[in-house]
């Protein structure tokens, strides 16, 4: 396998730290089902608008979600098909370290 450049090692850590964060992860969650808008998302979220569209920002800078308007609204949705398999996996080590964690308590 070739080794990656140290650019990409930091691409890769500007998409980890982007997903670092509980609301932008349920953002996600909620874009991967279908498109919002920014009133939507900021209800589900429960946080003010200004925030959510931040949260929004770091998403559309590292190129996870896309955005389009229409008149006055914003409609945001995913840009890659990848997610689900990513929050899988993310779902599976968690599940893991769980069982690790009560095996240890035993």
């Amino acid at each position: 396998m070739k080794r990656k450049t140290r650019k990409q090692y930091e691409a890769r850590a500007k998409i980890a730290k982007a997903l670092a964060h509980p609301s932008r992860l349920l953002i996600l969650d909620l874009l991967q089902e279908r498109e919002r808008c920014v009133g939507e998302l900021t209800e589900a979220v429960e946080a003010d608008q200004s925030t959510v569209s931040k949260h929004l920002a770091v998403l559309r800078d590292v190129g996870l979600v896309e955005v389009r308007k229409e008149g006055a609204s914003s409609y945001y949705r995913v840009a890659c098909d990848c997610l689900g398999g990513f929050f899988a996996c993310m779902e599976s080590v968690l599940r893991s370290d769980v069982r690790d964690r009560q095996s240890t308590l035993k």
